[in-house]
């Protein structure tokens, strides 16, 4: 199986940009070089802050332009998000019985979770309170002993980012007891504007760096708290005993400086 993650598109109305950068031209070449390049994936994800401010008439931009996207896309809420603008704005977006933007499916024999990990103003941390855990747990139960790949906003665990570290999941060791004994094979995230893996209890993870502005690795190496640097979306191939992750930053590809010719020969 293949899909595609990215994350934090940070939409603001059209014609505005945040922090210098458009967001929606972000957007469209994304959209666009998934297209070209991955006809064949299963579906695509996108794990929050899908806009800066929360407003309608940027959820509405979204949902405009993946009327017109080719694949499957689900679609989950971040701290920069508002769930009742975006559950306006995406009525037909699947919520859970309490009204959070959380949701499951399975595909081949595998589980793909979504969780709503929004916590609100004016907090940017993430909360995965009670009536979440226990659709979860639900969720889980109901897997069976299929393999489960979660997609969240926040990671609930530190990065190794001491801004990032401050906002992340709340009462990491609740959601830590409620997963374990499952067949968690991977969780994907977003949040930290950054390119992220490793391996948290046994289970690995990634993220990516945000569609639009990053976050700098190592504080005042540049003069701002948000830095340019390139955005990026995963390809996921799931294969019966590996997971292979591609992170390919699809604005700054260009032609090395050689002959189109050159390097063609047999490699093997």
């Amino acid at each position: 199986m293949k899909f595609i993650h990215f994350t934090d598109v940070h939409l603001v109305p059209e014609g505005e940009t945040l922090w210098g950068i458009a967001p929606l031209p972000r957007l469209d070449a994304c959209l666009a070089d998934i297209a070209t390049h991955h006809a064949d994936v299963a579906f695509v994800a996108i794990t929050g802050d899908l806009a800066e401010r929360g407003d309608k008439a940027s959820y509405a931009l979204l949902e405009t332009r993946l009327a017109e996207f080719p694949f499957e896309t689900h679609l989950i809420v971040g701290n920069h998000d508002d769930r009742e603008n975006f559950r306006s704005a995406s009525p037909e977006r699947p919520v859970d019985d309490a009204g959070f933007v959380q949701f499951g499916f399975e595909r081949d024999g595998k589980v793909f979770l979504f969780l709503d990990t929004l916590k609100g103003p004016p907090s940017s941390a993430g909360l995965y309170d009670a009536p979440r855990r226990e659709w979860l747990k639900g969720e889980l139960e109901k897997a069976d002993g299929k393999p489960v790949y979660l997609f969240m906003h926040h990671p609930p665990f530190p990065i190794a980012h001491p801004l990032m570290d401050l906002i992340m999941l709340d009462e990491p060791e609740a959601f830590a007891a409620l997963i374990a004994g499952y067949d968690i094979r991977h969780i994907f995230f977003g949040h930290g504007h950054r390119a992220v893996s490793g391996v948290w209890r046994g289970i690995s993870y990634s993220a990516l760096p945000s569609l639009n502005h990053q976050l700098p690795l190592v504080g005042g190496s540049v003069e701002t708290v948000y830095s340019v640097e390139p955005p990026a979306y995963a390809v996921v191939h799931i294969l019966d005993d590996q997971i292979v992750i591609h992170n390919d930053c699809f604005l700054d590809r260009h032609p090395a400086a050689m002959a189109k010719d050159a390097e063609r020969g047999n490699w093997y």
